[in-house]
């Protein structure tokens, strides 16, 4: 009888060390994954572009020449309108990296979630990349 505890035991160890193994290889994965990736997204009918990292940082902007003599107060809108847009493809992005490494209902996979969501919320303008469900 104690023979059989003490295999049982060796091989809940051991599952639970592979499953701890395994657990923190799709976490890494999923690391990777996200930092590589970029979001885009336009305004004002194609004239503001930007691009931000995995972050949401902006690391890409491009005003076309058409946007001469608009407002600055404009121009500054359709900028921050473009830029919540390419936040939000971002998550939308991160979620479906979390879905396809760690799973959008794990630990990890919901606090990554969470945190992008928190971050960069969905803009209310319909734009694409407005968030899934959950």
């Amino acid at each position: 009888m104690f023979a059989r505890d003490l295999d049982d035991a060796e091989r809940w160890v051991a599952d639970w060390s592979a499953s701890i193994s395994e657990r923190a290889e799709q976490a890494r994965r999923l690391a990777e994954r996200v930092a590589r990736l970029t979001g885009s997204a336009e305004a004002a009918g194609g004239l503001v572009e930007v691009r931000v990292d995995s972050g949401g940082a902006l690391v890409g902007l491009h005003l076309d020449d058409r946007l001469t003599g608009w407002p600055p107060a404009r121009i500054e809108r359709e900028i921050m309108t473009a830029l919540r847009r390419a936040q939000a493809g971002l998550t939308d992005r991160v979620a479906a990296a979390v879905a396809e490494t760690v799973g959008a209902d794990s630990e990890t996979g919901r606090a990554v979630l969470d945190g992008y969501d928190r971050r960069f919320p969905a803009p209310d303008d319909g734009s694409p990349g407005t968030r899934r469900a959950r």
